[in-house]
């Protein structure tokens, strides 16, 4: 089996979750400027066509496919309709997340079940919906958003900070299989992003950038080589 290599335009679609906004949308615009048909989920189709109009005119597209991470069924029907529409999924960068702050005055279980199910399980529903036709293939490239705070404790990130961290653990013990099956799996870990989930914070933020130049450090031009 061939070591895992990043996917180029040229082997299929880039499918990217959480497209919508902040992080995910400044990536979807960077591949499509690289030359990739994307294909954007998130849960406002609103917003992906109008992703999608902003994307005319670039070397690649944009095409939107509303979806449910959390709804596992609706991924892996997903997965099918991008794969007929425009071909294999050559690359998927798993970006939906949500941040929901925790203080311990107020501290709720409900708080925590959303973050585990959209941070957690909306990635693995993304991982399972692809994994087996990059399995068959012998290749593809999964990429995963956590974050700095899976690596520490944050002010209020008690619920955020622990599914990245467990991003980061579950990235790392897929790719001892990956490896070997020729899919490449990463991790991406920003710092402070400014986005409307940031936008809530009270507490310094160091080295805070915009979510254009997070897309360009994570996607460089290169990208469809280096990523």
């Amino acid at each position: 089996m061939a070591r895992p290599r990043p996917s180029v335009p040229g082997d299929g679609v880039a499918w990217i979750t959480g497209a919508s906004s902040g992080i995910g949308r400044a990536v979807a615009l960077a591949h499509a400027r690289d030359g990739w048909t994307v294909a954007a989920t998130a849960r406002r189709e609103a917003d992906l066509l109008e992703l999608s109009r902003e994307a005319e005119g670039l070397t690649g597209r944009i095409v939107a496919h509303p979806g449910d991470v959390t709804d596992a069924v609706s991924m892996a029907r997903l997965a099918s309709t991008i794969l007929t529409a425009h071909g294999p999924i050559a690359r998927i960068v798993l970006n939906a997340g949500a941040y929901v702050p925790v203080r311990a005055k107020t501290l709720a279980i409900e708080d925590f079940r959303k973050s585990l199910d959209l941070n957690i399980m909306g990635v693995v529903h993304g991982i399972a919906a692809v994994l087996p036709d990059m399995i068959e293939r012998g290749a593809g490239q999964i990429a995963i958003t956590a974050s700095v705070a899976g690596y520490g404790g944050l002010p209020m990130s008690s619920a955020y900070g622990a599914t990245k961290a467990a991003l980061i653990n579950l990235a790392a013990g897929l790719k001892f299989d990956l490896d070997n099956l020729g899919v490449l799996i990463q991790v991406i870990c920003p710092g402070f992003v400014k986005t409307s989930a940031t936008d809530t914070n009270a507490f310094p933020m160091p080295f805070l950038i915009q979510s254009a130049e997070a897309a360009n450090r994570i996607t460089p031009k290169s990208s469809a080589a280096r990523m």
